[in-house]
């Protein structure tokens, strides 16, 4: 009775799994989450850029609700420590937070065009800024950086001239595209960390024996 005890009790060492095993299984659940995640994001721009009206909107909600709740929590942090000399700065850039965040979540269609008239401008400033600095500078990368100057002064003549019709669009294209773009960079991440995680338990994993005609494995030198 006393043996069987004691061997129900302890440990089966051929089913623990090493802890090497354990941390690499680990590993690639967090890797295939990652990818899933990736998965989502890619379904998500894609429905975006189907649909680039209802991701302007979303977008622009969202950049309010952002502002406000940072409103919020900038002010209350600002009345925690009141006694700094900073206090007062925080409170302005708290209610200013606040401000354009209620603004935004009441008039969208106004924050959007507002917004994609100042992207339009900032590509098309910064196309010029590229144009004249490849120009001058003359550097290695003085053919992409003429391209990229122009692009940037196309891209912004584009949405200038089609504005403000082209707010209703150009805010949700971008935000979709930086999802599809996310979604695609964490699955590639995801699916090259499960293949490096299993490379490395399988190469450098311990050796096994291999069973005998039973089907049993040998029995280790130390129990013999």
């Amino acid at each position: 009775m006393l043996r069987r005890s004691r061997s129900s009790k302890s440990p089966d060492p051929e089913r623990a799994a090493p802890p090497g095993e354990q941390a690499a299984g680990e590993l690639k659940r967090s890797f295939g989450l990652l990818a899933g995640l990736g998965v989502v994001l890619v379904i998500a721009g894609l429905v975006g850029l189907a649909y680039v009206g209802f991701a302007t909107l979303t977008s622009m909600l969202l950049f309010g609700w952002l502002l406000l709740v940072g409103g919020v929590v900038g002010l209350l942090h600002a009345i925690q420590s009141r006694g700094s000399g900073f206090f007062w700065l925080a409170v302005i850039v708290a209610a200013l937070n606040i401000a354009a965040g209620v603004v935004v979540i009441r008039q969208p269609e106004v924050a959007a065009a507002g917004l994609t008239m100042f992207a339009a401008l900032l590509f098309l400033t910064g196309g010029v800024f590229r144009l004249v600095g490849g120009v001058v500078v003359r550097g290695s990368q003085f053919g992409w950086t003429l391209v990229q100057g122009a692009f940037g002064i196309l891209l912004g003549v584009l949405v200038l001239g089609d504005w403000p019709h082209s707010s209703r669009y150009v805010i949700g294209c971008f935000f979709s595209l930086g999802l599809l773009f996310d979604g695609l960079g964490l699955i590639a991440m995801g699916v090259g960390g499960r293949r490096i995680v299993g490379m490395v338990a399988g190469g450098h994993g311990p050796a096994r024996a291999a069973p005998d005609a039973t089907g049993r494995p040998p029995a280790s030198s130390g129990n013999s």
